[in-house]
């Protein structure tokens, strides 16, 4: 193939409010676009150090490890795992989606034992269950659950989880791929000692840096390992000492684009302010909800704990739910997301985050249904559904 076969890029204009990727400010497409640096030029080493300043402001916390692995989101869990996880070590992981099971599985492949703990999906794990599990098995290394749940909608709560596990000895992972810049977080509040997320969601970046923080009881156990860690490129003893102010020993080549874009990303969140932005999250979710409601839409996630960033409800009944999809990416450029695993067919997953929350989405993505679903046969009346968002905007 030669370069003349292959067109310029162009790519269709899209509204994203699926699971992410999320919609990105202008602001970070042009930081994206600014001159490289080499990786330990001194400037951009003082780029890193300001990205690591705005990350401990947006994971509210004074951890001293606070990076952007080089990787998505599953980077960061993996990260996150095969660090604090030896062969024999018993781990309690909390499966109620796609990626409590993917911890799970990552847990079994770093060699630890693992004790699953399972609710419907769409519900969380209360405290209580915590509690019995880390009494019965004794000598635990980790738990490792999920904050906002990508598969169903569902947000854990997060208040005296890190007390519990302090009282056992175990360590408090989480996963906040779905819920950094959306929703709180509080790391050092919550008593996080490892916690990682994405760039692709609620911080609308692009995706290709994962944000991961460690307490320093968390860095105690990694050094006290007996093993190694058994990946190299994502082992966080050396990493550290690559973001370490006044170390910098080479580790790997940063994508230096992708922490340009990050900076100009976490920029914008603090500008915004978190309490005014979490404030907004979930204000166009009440909106958006009160629509779907009208199209006979229900919320899939236990009622108290739905996630303001990422929308699941179930589909209306009798409604095959793909074709209404597909019919929103081609007759109106937006993309939401359908179900995974046993929520395949059943759901839809609306992602109002970061960029993409904004009032003209909400009504976009409710005209754009009303319209899918009366081309498909359905009786909808139109505008009910923007009315209805409108009257919750109005309340």
């Amino acid at each position: 193939m030669t370069a003349a076969l292959v067109p310029e890029l162009k790519p269709s204009s899209r509204l994203l409010l699926g699971p992410g990727p999320s919609m990105v400010h202008p602001r970070v497409l042009r930081a994206m676009s600014t001159p490289l640096l080499g990786h330990l030029d001194p400037e951009f080493l003082v780029i890193m150090n300001e990205v690591q300043g705005m990350l401990r402001a947006v994971f509210q916390t004074e951890n001293a490890f606070t990076i952007a692995i080089s990787g998505t989101g599953s980077a960061g869990m993996e990260a996150a795992l095969v660090n604090v996880v030896e062969p024999g070590d018993k781990v309690i992981v909390g499966v109620s989606g796609v990626f409590g099971t993917r911890l799970a599985d990552i847990v079994g492949r770093c060699g630890g034992q693992l004790v699953k703990l399972e609710v419907p999906w769409g519900q969380i794990f209360p405290l209580e269950r915590i509690q019995e599990a880390l009494a019965k098995e004794g000598k635990v290394k980790a738990v490792a659950l999920v904050h906002a749940e990508t598969s169903t909608g569902a947000q854990q709560p997060l208040e005296g989880l890190g007390m519990v596990c302090r009282d056992h000895g175990a360590l408090l992972v989480v996963d906040a791929v779905t819920s950094l810049g959306g929703v709180p977080v509080e790391v050092d509040r919550h008593g996080i000692d490892v916690c990682y997320s994405g760039t692709q969601k609620c911080l609308s970046c692009p995706p290709g840096l994962a944000p991961l923080t460690f307490s320093l009881r968390a860095l105690q156990a990694v050094r006290a390992r007996k093993t190694k860690v058994q990946s190299w490129y994502l082992d966080v003893s050396m990493i550290a000492d690559y973001w370490a102010e006044g170390k910098r020993a080479y580790h790997h080549t940063a994508p230096i684009s992708m922490v340009y874009a990050l900076r100009e990303a976490l920029r914008i969140v603090l500008e915004e302010g978190l309490e005014p932005r979490f404030a907004r999250h979930r204000r166009h979710s009440a909106a958006v909800m009160a629509g779907l409601a009208q199209l006979g839409c229900t919320p899939n996630a236990a009622e108290g704990h739905r996630l303001p960033s990422l929308n699941c409800v179930k589909t209306p009944e009798g409604v095959d739910e793909a074709p209404i999809r597909k019919a929103l990416l081609a007759d109106a450029g937006i993309e939401i997301g359908g179900g995974l695993g046993p929520l395949v067919g059943k759901i839809w997953r609306i992602g109002l985050m970061g960029e993409s929350s904004r009032q003209e989405h909400v009504f976009a993505v409710l005209a754009a249904l009303e319209q899918a679903l009366a081309k498909a046969g359905r009786k909808v009346r139109p505008g009910e559904a923007m009315a209805a968002a409108a009257a919750q905007y109005a309340r």
